[in-house]
């Protein structure tokens, strides 16, 4: 980067972690499959002594911390080429593109929250691209080009930054639920069975604690495709360690505090109602109005595994997502327009039949 190219940017120059080998002074990376440092180079490994039972922290404490980088831009020097190179103002992780050094934004040097829990990743690339081909056989209205031959053009581990919410809350609610019935009404030809509906008021209070509902904080993973993914346990993260994240991205969080919880607190608003109408026996819902209070809300600050990658199938990119933990894999499909002309008929000529059977029964 040139001095003229620095001065385009509101940047901040930040010092960053990097394990050099002691055996021959290669680069140590994180290795998923024995959860040890390892020199890719001389093959030496090094412990990590996970730490567990992150802290819940204060969800009030927390909003006088939270900060976002909205014009910041941040730059390290690589102290193996002595590069100087350019982070994403989200990025915290990031391979120096000169070397290959890994290198890791210190937890010290990032403004706002910290992360307090970190999932580690448990298998390694080639088994990502492993599950994704198991994923792609599945689509049975993919094509079969595609679900024979799929090839990611890229994958990469990238630890995505994501909240939890722990609440008690407290609802008091008032609705309107039915329950369908059938009765025979009419003589002769006119004799024919209706269905009608008994709708019965309900109302009262209902009480729930709610651990861990995850809220996706960063924009390289949206809420659908986070939850596609679950489950995490992040009840069994370890404490927040730099190491983990060697040989690998990660993100940190660009939404504030205060909207994540409003994101988590919409979530919990519908599982409360599928609780609540959960304790009656209906068939369709007049109306629910649910009115709750929250009181001990925590938080944590979790970094979750996901190998992100993507394809080309038709000239068109899809992108797919690995849990890092479990191996579930989510994503679009392409799919087969032969595939799903074939259904359509198969459902009319199914239609047709049940159409023609009622008929000569009926004469």
């Amino acid at each position: 980067m040139t001095q003229g190219e620095e001065q385009l940017y509101d940047k901040r120059e930040v010092d960053t972690d990097h394990v050099k080998c002691a055996g021959c002074g290669a680069n140590m990376e994180f290795d998923p499959a024995s959860q040890k440092l390892v020199c890719r180079h001389c093959g030496r490994t090094e412990e990590l002594e996970k730490q567990f039972g992150a802290p819940e922290l204060d969800y009030l404490k927390g909003l006088d911390a939270c900060e976002q980088w909205d014009g910041e831009t941040v730059v390290f020097r690589c102290e193996n080429c002595g590069a100087k190179v350019l982070l994403d103002r989200a990025q915290t992780a990031k391979l120096c593109p000169f070397c290959g050094t890994a290198h890791v934004v210190e937890a010290g040097e990032q403004a706002g929250i910290k992360p307090t829990a970190l999932l580690p990743f448990a298998f390694d690339k080639d088994t990502a691209v492993q599950r994704c081909k198991a994923w792609a056989k599945k689509g049975w209205l993919a094509p079969r080009k595609f679900r024979k031959r799929m090839s990611p053009d890229s994958v990469n581990g990238v630890y995505t930054p994501c909240f939890t919410f722990d609440s008690n809350t407290f609802s008091h609610y008032e609705g309107r639920i039915g329950k369908r019935h059938t009765r025979v009404v009419g003589s002769g030809k006119n004799r024919r069975t209706e269905t009608y509906i008994v709708w019965r008021n309900i109302s009262g209070t209902f009480s729930n604690r709610f651990d861990d509902v995850l809220v996706t904080a960063g924009r390289m993973m949206s809420q659908k495709n986070m939850e596609a993914l679950q489950p995490y346990d992040t009840n069994r993260g370890c404490l927040f360690e730099e190491e983990y994240m060697l040989g690998f991205m990660a993100y940190r969080y660009e939404t504030g505090l205060s909207e994540l919880w409003k994101d988590a607190r919409d979530i919990i608003d519908q599982r409360l109602r599928g609780m609540i109408l959960g304790q009656y026996v209906y068939d369709c819902v007049g109306y629910l109005n649910v009115s709750t209070s929250h009181e001990n809300v925590t938080y944590k600050y979790v970094m979750l595994p996901v190998w992100v990658g993507n394809y080309t199938y038709g000239k068109k990119l899809y992108n797919f997502y690995v849990n890092g933990t479990t191996g579930k894999v989510a994503g679009k499909r392409p799919v087969s327009p032969w595939k799903v002309l074939g259904l359509v008929f198969a459902g009319l000529a199914l239609a047709a039949g049940l159409f023609l059977l009622w008929y000569f029964n009926v004469l």
